[in-house]
Formats: C-alpha cells, sequence, structure tokens
C-alpha cells in the first residue's frame, strides 16, 4: 500500500510544496519540488525526520537559573521530546562556557548537548 505525504520544503525562501509517496518506508515517487536540495530534503524528511534540539537546563550557582542548550547536530525527530524530559532532570555547576559539553552522547546517540552561553557564577 503506498502512503501519500504533502511537504513544504524549508531549505529556501521558495518553500515548495509537494507530494511523497511512500511504500514499505521508501519514497516511491515525488513532485512538485524545484531543485535537487528540497527533493533531498523531502526525502529525509519522509524517511528520516531529524530536528536540532534548543532547551535549557537548571543551573546550580549562577548569575541566572537556567541555561540555554543546544544539541550538537540534529536527532531523531521521535527522541525529541524524551531528550528534553531526560534534561529536565539535569542541573550543572557555574561557570559555564559557551560550547562546553553539558551532556554527552544523549540518550546514547552520537549528539552531545552543549550550552549555547556563557555563564558566570554568582558572586558571593
Amino acid at each position: 500500500m503506498s502512503v501519500s505525504r504533502k511537504l513544504i520544503c524549508i531549505i529556501c525562501p521558495l518553500g515548495c510544496v509537494g507530494d511523497v509517496s511512500m511504500r514499505d518506508g521508501h519514497v516511491v515517487q515525488m513532485h512538485g519540488y524545484v531543485c535537487e536540495r528540497g527533493k533531498n530534503y523531502a526525502v529525509a524528511e519522509a524517511t528520516n525526520p531529524l530536528r536540532m534540539l534548543t532547551t535549557t537546563v537548571r543551573v546550580e550557582g549562577g548569575t541566572l537559573p537556567l541555561l540555554p542548550v543546544v544539541s550538537s547536530a540534529p536527532l531523531p525527530k521521535d527522541s525529541v521530546a524524551a531528550c528534553v524530559c531526560m534534561l529536565a532532570d539535569i542541573v550543572v555547576s557555574a561557570p559555564v562556557r559557551e560550547g562546553e559539553i553539558v551532556y554527552p552522547k544523549v540518550m546514547g546517540l552520537n549528539v552531545d548537548i552543549i550550552a549555547s552561553r556563557n555563564l558566570p557564577a554568582r558572586a558571593l
């Protein structure tokens, strides 16, 4: 049985709207995408969607109570919610430097969670 999905490409400002037909987890037909980048995006989004993760973790002894963090690479879309829940229990100690690994290889994936800003320690 073939399943069709309508996807809007987000790679460039054209925002091509296309249809991707899949059978047994494989793309069998697609139309509506103007360039190769759009076609590649559609195949990736239909077969293995990935997302960057941005969230915050709690900080102990910092000038702010939360530290913004980001994944070092895109994660499988179906893992993002579980990663956020897991990171809700993380507490880091200030000071923290931008780019510092806060949580290595999150959920056993080859993706680190890194600080996306400097956060100094609170003055005593």
